[in-house]
């Protein structure tokens, strides 16, 4: 039987060898939930879980999460780092440049990286991070292009 609900934080914390806490399933299930968040996102739906959480100690989870390999970091150039769970597929994300909307993109070809530099300089490449930029169907359509929020990144 797999886990289901609250069960899924508690069992991936486990499994990563990782302390069961309320802090760190309430962020795991949030970050579950939702994509591309920034740590101030967590902060509030971790708030609404839990009642109380410092700022710190969603930044310890956030750090303790990612580096267990739960969670991943990325940062779009201009923008805070965000957080999502799609972890270990070498996907990539396109960025709106209006409104900041991140979406993810599915590598393009074969596996991983699916793509090579022209010189690696010696280095052995098992992953590439690409980010498209552009404007997402939201701002596209808008008579405001320099809208900071559409419904993307809600």
């Amino acid at each position: 039987m797999t886990p289901t609900g609250r069960d899924e934080p508690i069992a991936a914390l486990r499994a990563a060898g990782l302390r069961v806490t309320a802090p760190r399933i309430a962020i795991l299930a949030e970050m579950t939930d939702t994509k591309h968040m920034t740590a101030d996102q967590v902060a509030l739906a971790a708030r609404d879980r839990l009642g109380t959480i410092s700022t710190q100690a969603v930044y310890d989870v956030l750090g303790a999460l990612t580096r267990a390999g739960l969670l991943r970091r990325i940062e779009p150039a201009g923008s805070p780092a965000r957080y999502e769970t799609r972890i270990a597929d070498n996907h990539h994300h396109v960025v709106c440049r209006s409104c900041g909307a991140i979406t993810d993109v599915d590598c393009v070809v074969g596996e991983a990286p699916c793509l090579s530099p022209d010189n690696a300089s010696g280095f052995v490449i098992d992953e590439a991070e690409v980010t498209f930029w552009g404007l997402c169907p939201d701002c596209q359509t808008t008579s405001k292009p320099n809208e900071k929020e559409c419904a993307h990144d809600r």
